[in-house]
């Protein structure tokens, strides 16, 4: 299980990519199009030229999914030396891509493949990296790249004999992938026409589960956020071949033109409910933070407000949630259930009245791939979105609060005032010396180092520690005693961190979007 949260937390690596370029492939849809923009936007114009440039920068992660994965995974994964790792996860899947364009050039009878047809008039075939080979999508870079890293943390240490040093480290690592890569790249070539084959009857099947898919996928999506195991729920659909072979967002910002154009109902066009949790973070999380701002005494809620309103406006505008979700979920778990519950009934509800895109993250990406650009043919639909959504944002704060009230959760500003004070660095080196006239506070670079070196001491220290990683907004650690570490309250204490979840040697530390800077200097003090 810590392998496998391990693993979902290396995904957002190169999942955070796609954000931006998603973004600028919106924007550029949206100003090329003629039927929006005028006459400055029509074929041939320097505003179409220039924005027609700006796309094609903005389409490079999704041509190149599958190189972006097999460079991503060993970031987070290698235990060591993660650049050579990177290097080697690179330089192996190019060696499988060539073995699998070698064996079906040599043998393309037996594997039922002629690639001399061209790449154009073959179906579950691509090209990578200029290499003809079959369409493996990001599945297959992600077994490989998997495959190079538990080589690397294995063997890149090896020590050879003297007068074959040359091909220790980053070397040894690549010559071992190479020679596993021929019997991996002929299971493939044999394996793989049959793995497409099941990947479009699973496609069948998503498509006919009909509303219930759509409501179990989005529940399932926002409850297993604490275990860190979500990714795997929203990942094959957004980028994998869950529901169409090329992922839902590449395929939706593919014909994002053409939808505008139509007058059609988008359901017709787009008939895929799923990837919509952006409503639950845009209309839920809102509801949740009223709720949490008016269940506080009148005398502190300047006070709560002044902790909720970053964290809220994070969730609506960039869609990262944990910062206001934590705040509750380890206080009252329950109330994490009920926003999921609310949340998918939510989306679902939205669904049967139409509702489809993508939006899988907040306010601006909902708006730069959805509302902008169809507005003008499909407008209706984005109104009935929002009446739906501020229904259950009503919904949100009338069950929120009336939980929070009725069963007196302990929320922030529900106790006493020194629990919502919004302590300042110069706090904490005071609260570090704890009295002691003689004892200096440490110096640091900067906050991050800070809270590494916090983070380090509450987890049982240096020699305690197995691996780390993070995720967009966690510190993932494996620890050898689970014991010395020290419990919730001291990561919370000082606004250090937002809490922690552990189970087992696996320890998350919900630092924020700043974890990846906290990261570098926790491996440092390694």
């Amino acid at each position: 299980m810590n392998a496998i949260k391990r693993f979902g937390s290396a995904m957002i690596v190169p999942v955070l990519l796609f954000a931006f370029f998603g973004i600028v492939v919106g924007l550029a849809t949206l100003f090329k199009n003629s039927a929006i923009m005028g006459s400055i936007a029509e074929e041939g114009t320097m505003w179409y030229n220039i924005w027609s440039l700006i796309e094609s920068g903005g389409w490079t992660i999704f041509d190149h999914m599958e190189l972006a994965f097999v460079i991503g995974l060993p970031i987070s994964l290698a235990k060591k030396a993660q650049a050579r790792a990177t290097l080697a996860a690179l330089m192996v899947y190019l060696v499988f891509n060539n073995y699998i364009n070698a064996i079906l050039t040599l043998w393309p009878s037996t594997f039922g493949v002629d690639l001399s047809q061209g790449v154009e008039n073959l179906t579950g075939v691509k090209e990578i990296a200029g290499i003809p080979t079959l369409d493996t999508n990001i599945i297959g870079a992600i077994a490989i790249s998997g495959i190079v890293i538990w080589i690397h943390n294995h063997f890149y240490d090896k020590k050879l004999p003297e007068m074959l040093g040359i091909f220790q480290g980053l070397v040894f690592v690549t010559i071992i992938g190479f020679f596993v890569m021929i019997p991996f790249a002929f299971l493939i070539a044999f394996v793989w026409p049959y793995v497409q084959q099941g990947i479009g009857s699973l496609q069948g099947f998503i498509t006919q589960a009909g509303y219930l898919g759509v409501w179990l996928f989005h529940f399932l999506e926002r409850v297993l956020i604490p275990t860190g195991l979500h990714h795997f729920i929203y990942t094959p659909f957004e980028y994998g071949p869950a529901a169409v072979n090329e992922g839902l967002k590449p395929y939706w910002i593919a014909h994002l033109n053409e939808f505008a154009n139509s007058t059609a109902p988008l359901k017709d066009l787009y008939p895929y409910g799923f990837l919509m949790h952006g409503n639950i973070k845009m209309f839920g999380c809102l509801g949740i933070a009223l709720a949490m701002y008016y269940s506080t005494p009148k005398e502190n809620r300047k006070k709560v407000l002044a902790l909720i309103l970053p964290a809220t406006l994070t969730a609506v505008f960039a869609g990262i949630t944990e910062p206001l979700e934590f705040t509750f979920l380890f206080i009252a778990p329950y109330l994490f259930v009920i926003h999921a519950l609310l949340g998918a009934t939510m989306v679902t509800i939205m669904n049967m009245f139409g509702v489809v895109g993508m939006m899988g993250s907040g306010f601006i990406e909902i708006a730069a791939l959805n509302w902008i650009p169809l507005s003008s043919n499909h407008g209706g639909i984005y109104i009935v979105q929002v009446i739906v959504g501020f229904i259950f944002v009503a919904l949100y704060f009338v069950i929120f609060r009336w939980i929070i009230v009725k069963f007196d959760i302990p929320l922030p500003g529900r106790k006493n005032e020194k629990e919502v004070k919004l302590y300042t660095k110069q706090d904490y080196q005071n609260a570090k010396q704890n009295g002691s006239q003689e004892e200096v506070a440490p110096k640091y670079d900067s906050e991050y180092e800070e809270k590494a070196v916090y983070y380090l001491e509450g987890l049982g220290g240096k020699k305690n520690i197995k691996d780390v990683t993070n995720c967009a907004t966690r510190l993932r650690v494996t620890v050898k005693d689970p014991d010395l570490v020290k419990g919730n309250d001291y990561f919370t204490n000082n606004q250090m961190a937002h809490g922690i979840a552990q189970s087992g040697q696996s320890i998350q530390v919900i630092v924020g979007l700043s974890v990846p800077q906290v990261r570098d200097y926790f491996e440092a003090k390694l």
